[in-house]
């Protein structure tokens, strides 16, 4: 049985001295909620609204298995993964809109 298709994402703050790694099978509505702070924890408390990376699954366990890898990396190796597509670390949410 195929599943349905996964994002993992990199969301920040203003200043991109925090990062949060999650995942998702609708990346602008979620990263919507990010925005709007809809929901109480760690994204809303550091002000982590801007999406600065996203990586897009064929299905959802297989982002699952990445969001948990990458939440285990170092911030060097983090930074390294965002750097390879949006090295200025400009706020994606614009150019989601069809995901």
């Amino acid at each position: 049985m195929v599943g349905k298709g996964g994002f993992v994402y990199i969301v920040s703050n203003k200043n991109r001295t925090v990062y949060y790694i999650g995942v998702t099978s609708q990346l602008y509505t979620r990263i919507y909620q990010h925005k709007t702070g809809v929901f109480i924890g760690f994204s809303k408390k550091y002000n982590c609204t801007d999406l600065i990376f996203f990586e897009r699954f064929d299905d959802i366990e297989s982002a699952i298995l990445k969001e948990k890898q990458m939440k285990k990396w170092k911030r060097s190796w983090k930074e390294r993964v965002i750097m390879e597509t949006n090295p200025s670390m400009i706020g994606l949410f614009e150019s989601i809109k069809d995901y």
